[in-house]
C-alpha cells in the first residue's frame, strides 16, 4: 500500500472488510446470551473465529480466552520492514457475559434463552474487540503493525469482584505494558466517544446488615430489642454518619436496595436484614470506608439492645483512566472518527472491573456511543436496551487505532 496512505485510511478500509462479520457476531451473541461463567457457547464461537483468520486463541480456565496479534519481540520485522519498537504489548479488552433479566428489545436477534439478556452491551463490547483484533492481523500481515496486541476476552464482569481476577491469575496480562476498553453509552451519540481522565466509574461493594433480638408483641416493645426500629435507624442514620466520616469529595454514596423484616403487624420480629451498595468514586476513600460502615452500624444500633453483624462484600475499586491513555484515546478517536467526535463524559457510580487491569497496568476506558442522533437515550440493565449498530464500527476504529499506536 502505498506510504503516503494515512494509518486512520487503511483501517478503515480493514474495518470495512470486517464490519459486517463483526455486527452478525453481535446479533448472534445477542440471541444466545450466557450469564457469567457460563459463556461457554460464547467462547466457543470467538475461538472459532479467531483461528479462522489465522490466529491462536488460547482458551482461559472456566471460560473465557485471550489471543495475541502483531509482532512478538522487539526483533520482529515492523512497519515497512524495519525493526519494531521495543515497546510492550498492548491489551484491548471485552467482557462476555449477559444479564438475568429478559430482553424486550424485539428485533430479529432478540435473545432466546428466556430470563437472560445482553442488556449491557458486552455483545457490543465483544463484536468490537473482535473486529479490532481482525483489522490488526490484517495490518500486520501487510507489515504495518509496529506492535504486539493481546486480545483478552473475559468473562464474568457482571459479579463481584469479577473476573477480570481471574484472568489476572491466569497470567494473562503478562507481558502487557498498557489496557483498552470500550463501555457501551446510550446518552452519547453514535461516532462519539465519552473519555475523562481520573475516575470515571466508582467502586461498588455488597453491604448487608442483620438485627436480631428475642422479638415480642409490638404492645411491649420495651421488652425486647426492637428490630424493624433499629432497622429504620440503619436505613436513615448510616448513609448520613459515612457523610460525615468521609471526605465528601470522594463520592461515597450508600444506598439500600433491599429490607425484610417480620410478616405480622403486631409482631416485633426476631430477625431483619437489610441490603445495598456502597459506592466510591476515590480508591483511597475506599480502602477505609469499610471500617467506618462497620462502626457507625454498631454505634447507630448500640441504644436498642439487638445483635447486628455487618457483611461488607469488597467488589471493584474505581476505574481510573491513565492520563497518558486517556490521551492516546481521543487521539486515536479525533483521528478516525473525526474532530468532533470526543465529549467529557461524567463519572458513574456504577461499577466496572475493568478496575482490576489498572490496578497493574495504565490505561483507559472509554463511553462508547450508540444512541442514533435524535433519537431515543436508552438505559443500560434494562430489558428493552437497543443500541445503532454503527457503533461497532465506531469502536473497531477506535481500537484498532489506539492499539497500533504511531508506528503502524
Amino acid at each position: 500500500m502505498s506510504a503516503d496512505v494515512t494509518l486512520a485510511a487503511r483501517i478503515g478500509a480493514a474495518v470495512a472488510r470486517h464490519v459486517d462479520e463483526a455486527v452478525a457476531v453481535r446479533r448472534d451473541l445477542h440471541a444466545h446470551p450466557e450469564v457469567s461463567r457460563a459463556e461457554t457457547r460464547t467462547t466457543a464461537l470467538l475461538a472459532d473465529r479467531l483461528r479462522a483468520a489465522g490466529l491462536e486463541p488460547r482458551l482461559l480456565p472456566g471460560t473465557g480466552l485471550v489471543c495475541d496479534v502483531g509482532p512478538t519481540g522487539a526483533g520482529e520485522p515492523g512497519p515497512a520492514g524495519a525493526a519494531s519498537r521495543a515497546r510492550g504489548r498492548v491489551a484491548l479488552r471485552a467482557d462476555l457475559d449477559a444479564l438475568p433479566l429478559q430482553d424486550r428489545c424485539e428485533l430479529p436477534w432478540a435473545s432466546t434463552v428466556p430470563g437472560v439478556a445482553h442488556a449491557c452491551g458486552h455483545d457490543v463490547h465483544t463484536a468490537v474487540v473482535l473486529g479490532a483484533g481482525l483489522v490488526l492481523a490484517d495490518l500486520h500481515a501487510q507489515g504495518e503493525l509496529g506492535r504486539g496486541v493481546r486480545l483478552v476476552f473475559q468473562p464474568a464482569e457482571e459479579v463481584q469482584p469479577g473476573g477480570s481476577l481471574d484472568v489476572l491469575a491466569a497470567g494473562a496480562m503478562d507481558g502487557v505494558d498498557e489496557i483498552y476498553a470500550v463501555h457501551c453509552d446510550p446518552k452519547v451519540d453514535v461516532g462519539r466517544i465519552g473519555t475523562r481522565i481520573g475516575p470515571i466509574t466508582s467502586a461498588s461493594d455488597e453491604v448487608s446488615v442483620t438485627i436480631a433480638s428475642p422479638g415480642g408483641h409490638t404492645s411491649r416493645p420495651h421488652l425486647t430489642g426492637d428490630v424493624v426500629y433499629a432497622l429504620g435507624q440503619v436505613i436513615t442514620q448510616v448513609p448520613a454518619v459515612l457523610g460525615r466520616r468521609l471526605d465528601p469529595r470522594s463520592g461515597v454514596n450508600l444506598t439500600w436496595g433491599a429490607v425484610h423484616a417480620g410478616s405480622a403487624h403486631n409482631a416485633i420480629p426476631s430477625t431483619g436484614t437489610v441490603r445495598g451498595t456502597l459506592r466510591c468514586l476515590d480508591v483511597r476513600a475506599w480502602e477505609f470506608a469499610g471500617q467506618v460502615l462497620h462502626d457507625a452500624v454498631e454505634q447507630v444500633v448500640a441504644p436498642y439492645e439487638v445483635e447486628v453483624t455487618v457483611h461488607h462484600t469488597r467488589g471493584v475499586p474505581p476505574v481510573e483512566n491513565d492520563e497518558r491513555c486517556t490521551g492516546l484515546l481521543e487521539a486515536a478517536a479525533r483521528d478516525v472518527l473525526g474532530p468532533d467526535s470526543v465529549v467529557l463524559t461524567e463519572q458513574s457510580l456504577g461499577g466496572e472491573d475493568f478496575a482490576w487491569y489498572l490496578t497493574k497496568v495504565p490505561g483507559a476506558m472509554a463511553r462508547l456511543g450508540t444512541r442514533t442522533p435524535g433519537g431515543r437515550s436508552y438505559d443500560i440493565h434494562q430489558g428493552d436496551l437497543q443500541v445503532d449498530e454503527r457503533a461497532v464500527d465506531a469502536g473497531m476504529r477506535l481500537l484498532a487505532r489506539v492499539a497500533a499506536g504511531q508506528d503502524g
